[in-house]
């Protein structure tokens, strides 16, 4: 039931202003379905609503452990062959190597599976770290909430960050979070007040992206020693406080290219970096094309 709340969430209707979907919830079978929470859902498509998707999610469910039936596989590998994009997070991740579609290919899971995954599917990479792995027209997530991490990135890879961004906001969550599952293993207790001081931290560096944002700063801000404050932002955000930074900055870049005509000297200076050259260099390296190219793709600005 958490999955079908996550992609209805993201997928279904948010208000004025943002984006609408042609969706719907599909099954081998119309009719009512079981939940995990005992709480039937009744389901008015059947595997033919498939044929007309430009996106297709395989969700998880409880039986899993059991190959879904050949309509099933059948429907999703045909999805595939028509262009839609199809996608699966936590152990959805299976109904995708049961039909074929991950061999030969990197794909995720829930941690808890991914060993049974990989013993299944040995034609199958599998990364058990990975929030989501983009491999084109198959899309794999992690377990649970990560969910959202998939769903948003492909709003963010198909309509770029500025509808991602919009769409997380409406749902009071981040549009893209760093590091992978294993920061979510044994994450440690943190002493009391850490975490808030963190989050105030966070915001601040958020609302002064055009400064240098030292790490040092960021310590002094959270009451921390340098090297204590490294160890906590690792621990509770699975990444480094640069890797944070440079993420931000460019997630920054891609909004305001996505959404203004400001020269691209402007939006540097903006994100917090010393000039185009050093966006672009970081824009190349981290999202594959620079940052012109990026701003065609999305809108019609030259």
């Amino acid at each position: 039931m958490l999955a079908v709340g996550i992609v209805t969430e993201v997928f279904g209707p948010h208000g004025q202003g943002l984006p609408g979907f042609d969706f719907a919830l599909c099954a081998d079978r119309p009719g009512p379905v079981p939940t995990d929470i005992g709480v039937p859902l009744s389901l008015a498509h059947g595997l033919d609503r498939l044929a007309a998707a430009d996106l297709v999610i395989a969700l998880p469910g409880a039986g899993f452990r059991t190959p879904p039936g050949p309509a099933v596989l059948g429907a999703l590998a045909a999805a595939h062959e028509g262009g839609a994009l199809v996608a699966a997070h936590c152990v959805g991740t299976f109904a995708l190597a049961e039909a074929g579609l991950l061999d030969g290919r990197r794909a995720t899971t829930h941690w808890r599976f991914a060993e049974l995954l990989a013993g299944r599917h040995p034609e199958v990479t599998v990364e058990p770290d990975a929030l989501y792995i983009d491999e084109g027209r198959i899309v794999t997530g992690a377990g649970a909430a990560a969910g959202f991490d998939l769903c948003l990135h492909l709003l963010r890879r198909e309509h770029g960050a500025a509808m991602a961004n919009a769409v997380a906001r409406d749902m009071v969550l981040p549009s893209h979070r760093d590091g992978g599952q294993a920061q979510y293993l044994a994450a440690p207790v943190p002493e009391d007040g850490e975490d808030e001081r963190l989050s105030e931290v966070l915001a601040w560096a958020r609302e002064h992206l055009h400064e240098p944002l030292p790490v040092a700063e960021l310590a002094r801000r959270a009451v921390m020693s340098k090297r204590s404050f490294a160890r906590r932002f690792t621990a509770a955000t699975g990444t480094t406080p640069h890797a944070w930074l440079r993420n931000l900055r460019l997630s920054g870049a891609e909004e305001l290219l996505e959404t203004t005509d400001l020269p691209v000297e402007e939006i540097a200076r903006r994100v917090g970096y010393g000039s185009a050259a050093v966006l672009r260099e970081q824009f190349v390296r981290r999202r594959g094309v620079p940052p012109r190219s990026y701003r065609r793709s999305f809108t019609s600005t030259p």
